[in-house]
């Protein structure tokens, strides 16, 4: 009978998380709020003889004759009212204009002060961890402006105070293709954590934070880590019902106990409580863990779709719903633009989980990795393919780069095709219809 992951898991530490705050770079939206505003392109103008300081009028020659001096006076005269009317004018003008930058400039100031509190929310981790974690994210390995995020989620309930990252993922986002590639590790993995000895990569959140678990996930998947972001399940339920409900094809129906909800196979827009049943759900479907892995990539997916789907001027409001369960190093400005850029030029958004297989050693349940495949894939991966079809050649580059999918950490045996029969595999998993 196959053992299914998530039992008996390694001791974890206790101890609270401060969160704190940095600023961000704002300098994006500094030039868009700035850009057409204050200038004269496309205006026409005619000059006039009293264009200059002073508005003198120019002096009218002196006729001869005196009803000759009448009539230029009075032309002269005429020519004083409409340079005084036009001076008004152009006061009036300059007084709106100037009522306009200082609203302007208020509302640039109360921009910034509100991206900045934003920031503060998205960027929320202690001192202590921000550093850390700067020390182990890394300057892309690739030169083509494509580069790795890894993503966790904390699910931790009320009144814990410490966690494991129920969700593993690793992203490569290639902006100038349009093309991300979302990963799935499973979160019992069979690893090695410094310190720690043989643990599941779940763990590594637990022992070290988020520079632990971007270290391990790097050593695992064999490529630099650029950003990191964490996704906090209690507060995305909140953000799902602000989007109006996410479009997701569930693959197969279940009754989720835990939350006392059905949800039901195909097509459909879940709420937010119905998005949090199917991505905690892992007893009543088919793949178990695996399952549960390729729910949660599903949820990521139609919440980006749905934020790609909607207008410009709506997306930042989007982010700031996002950020409320969101913790990341970028900033909200970054976030903002990489969406834009995505919407621009359109986006191909591949999806596939680590091969592995569950496993069980001196009675505790992990997951074994499939190291050929997952080399392959992650040199897939690295490419810009889909990860997810075995067919496709790999190029060059990537074939022989040994560093990508090396899994140098994993400790679950090298041997392991004899293990896979009888054993719960990501094959098992029922794909969507």
């Amino acid at each position: 009978m196959a053992h299914r992951p998530g039992k008996h898991s390694a001791p974890l530490p206790s101890g609270n998380r401060r969160r704190g705050a940095h600023s961000a770079d704002l300098s994006a939206y500094s030039r868009s709020s700035s850009s057409g505003y204050g200038s004269s392109a496309g205006r026409s103008r005619t000059r006039s003889a009293f264009d200059g300081t002073g508005f003198s009028a120019t002096p009218s020659p002196v006729a001869p004759e005196s009803h000759s001096r009448s009539f230029a006076a009075s032309d002269s005269l005429a020519r004083a009212k409409a340079a005084r009317k036009k001076s008004r004018g152009k006061k009036i003008a300059l007084g709106i204009v100037g009522a306009l930058a200082v609203a302007l400039i208020g509302a640039g100031a109360a921009a910034a002060l509100y991206l900045n509190g934003i920031n503060s929310t998205i960027q929320s981790m202690d001192e202590t961890e921000k550093m850390e974690l700067k020390e182990q994210l890394a300057a892309p390995k690739a030169t083509d402006g494509s580069y790795y995020v890894g993503i966790f989620g904390s699910d931790a309930r009320k009144g814990e105070t410490a966690s494991r990252s129920d969700v593993t993922m690793l992203a490569r986002i290639d902006p100038n293709t349009g093309v991300v590639d979302l990963v799935s590790v499973p979160r019992d993995t069979m690893i090695e954590i410094e310190g720690h000895g043989t643990q599941k990569i779940n763990a590594a959140y637990a022992f070290g934070g988020p520079s632990e678990a971007v270290k391990t996930l790097s050593t695992f998947a064999g490529v630099p880590i650029t950003h990191y972001v964490e996704v906090h399940f209690e507060e995305l339920k909140d953000v799902v019902n602000e989007l109006g409900g996410i479009e997701v094809n569930v693959p197969e129906g279940f009754y989720s106990d835990t939350s006392g909800l059905t949800i039901e196979a195909g097509e459909q827009t879940l709420n937010g409580d119905e998005a949090l049943a199917f991505a905690r759900e892992r007893h009543a479907v088919s793949g178990g863990d695996f399952s549960r892995a390729q729910a949660q990539r599903m949820i990521i997916e139609a919440i980006v779709k749905k934020v790609l789907d909607a207008s410009p001027t709506e997306i930042p409001g989007m982010v700031e719903s996002l950020a409320r369960c969101v913790t990341t190093d970028y900033s909200v400005s970054d976030l903002v633009n990489l969406a834009l850029t995505f919407k621009d030029k359109g986006m191909t958004m591949y999806s596939a989980a680590c091969p592995s297989y569950t496993l069980n050693q001196d009675g505790i349940s992990y997951v074994g990795t499939q190291y050929k495949e997952w080399q392959d894939m992650m040199r897939r991966v690295d490419a810009g393919l889909d990860p997810a079809e075995t067919d496709i050649e790999i190029p060059e580059p990537q074939a022989s780069d040994t560093e990508l999918g090396a899994a140098t950490n994993a400790r679950s045996p090298q041997d392991y095709e004899g293990l896979l029969e009888g054993a719960l595999t990501t094959d098992d998993v029922k794909a969507a219809e």
